[in-house]
């Protein structure tokens, strides 16, 4: 069976493409998420290879190995930069491949020393050097990333399913439904949203602290209303189509005239929509860890990231970093945006005869 696309969503995806900036963002973005769904192979303390008297080791995804597997006189985690540079002296036991960055995200590269940050140095493979607590940079700013994305997917399944769920129902239906939807949309939308999460951030933290389970709540509690109003404009509007009409005369239900009539009809204005919440997303995810309230340490983030960097001007490769990521993803995703809305306007290629 051969896949093939409908002539219409193939000529947007076409003129797409033949909007250089955005389609060249899109290329960029899809190579860091797919390199964020690899970090471990780049940017991680545990070793990628470990080839030790004869025997092969690949930790990276694996177990955690005790120092004494390597006649360490230890039995936690193996230090594999200890390893490496041990077995560099005595290169007939082994050798070890280590990531390009051989570093975690969240441990102490100096234990032991005081806690300062260091410049980027690459005879260390701190590219981006370390931030107040020996941390290195670089490794917070991936798996930050990673975070990120893992925070604005969940938003948007949990936003569009929500907006769309309860749109299409007023839109089509109706009646009091759509005045008792009207009404709680208005009513909530005036409640103050950082106020919500300073209640919540303290009520949370007897209860083991904020995490990304409650953060993404809290945030998809206040955003479900712009998706839902769009939502049920358009379903009212296409309601009245002809099409609907005829599907009605034929005998189709409800269920069957909104998901094989209503929403394909609508579901392209709603894909010009997700780049937008992409960047809204992460954008609030970094303002609510800047502020004190989103992801718990030492969990990566770009919001702690910069909030470190603006307390310690002295480091100006830390807030450096994480701004520049974060502008780099935001304007990456904008474009796209824009690159959509542009390709998927019907308004802009439809011709009426």
């Amino acid at each position: 069976m051969k896949f093939s696309l409908n002539p219409i969503t193939a000529k947007k995806l076409r003129r797409f493409r033949q909007i250089r900036r955005g389609f060249v963002s899109f290329t960029i973005l899809a190579v860091l998420i797919g390199l964020s769904l690899i970090a471990e192979v780049l940017v991680n303390s545990r070793a990628l290879i470990v080839r030790f008297e004869g025997k092969w080791y690949f930790p990276t995804y694996g177990a955690i190995i005790p120092g004494r597997t390597f006649g360490l006189d230890y039995d936690y985690a193996t230090n594999f930069r200890e390893l490496q540079a041990r077995l560099e002296k005595e290169p007939e036991r082994g050798w070890v491949l280590m990531p390009p960055v051989p570093y975690d995200p969240i441990e102490n590269c100096y234990p032991g020393e005081f806690f300062r940050p260091r410049a980027p140095s690459f005879a260390e493979r701190h590219f981006l050097g370390t931030d107040q607590l020996n941390r290195d940079v670089l490794a917070r700013v991936v798996y930050g990333f990673r975070n990120a994305l893992i925070f604005a997917g969940c938003y948007i399944v949990l936003t569009y399913l929500i907006g769309v769920s309860l749109g299409c129902s007023m839109g089509y239906f109706g009646g009091r439904l759509d005045l008792f939807g009207q009404r709680l949309i208005e009513i909530w939308s005036q409640v103050p949203f950082f106020f919500v999460v300073i209640i919540v951030a303290s009520i949370v933290s007897g209860l083991g602290g904020m995490n990304l389970g409650w953060l993404l709540g809290v945030v998809v509690l206040f955003s479900w209303t712009s998706i839902t109003w769009y939502m049920r404009s358009v379903t009212y509007k296409e309601k009245a189509r002809d099409y609907v009409h005829a599907a009605e005369v034929i005998g189709a239900g409800n269920t069957r005239i909104i998901f094989s009539h209503v929403l394909p009809n609508v579901i392209s204005t709603l894909v010009t929509f997700a780049p937008f919440s992409v960047a809204a997303a992460i954008s609030a995810l970094t303002a609510l860890d800047f502020l004190g309230y989103g992801l718990p340490p030492p969990t990566p983030s770009w919001g702690e990231l910069l909030r470190q960097g603006t307390s310690n001007l002295s480091a100006p490769w830390i807030v450096a970093s994480a701004f520049g990521a974060l502008m780099l993803v935001l304007v990456l995703v904008t474009f796209i945006g824009e690159a959509v809305r542009e390709a998927f306007d019907p308004k802009k290629f439809t011709i009426y005869r």
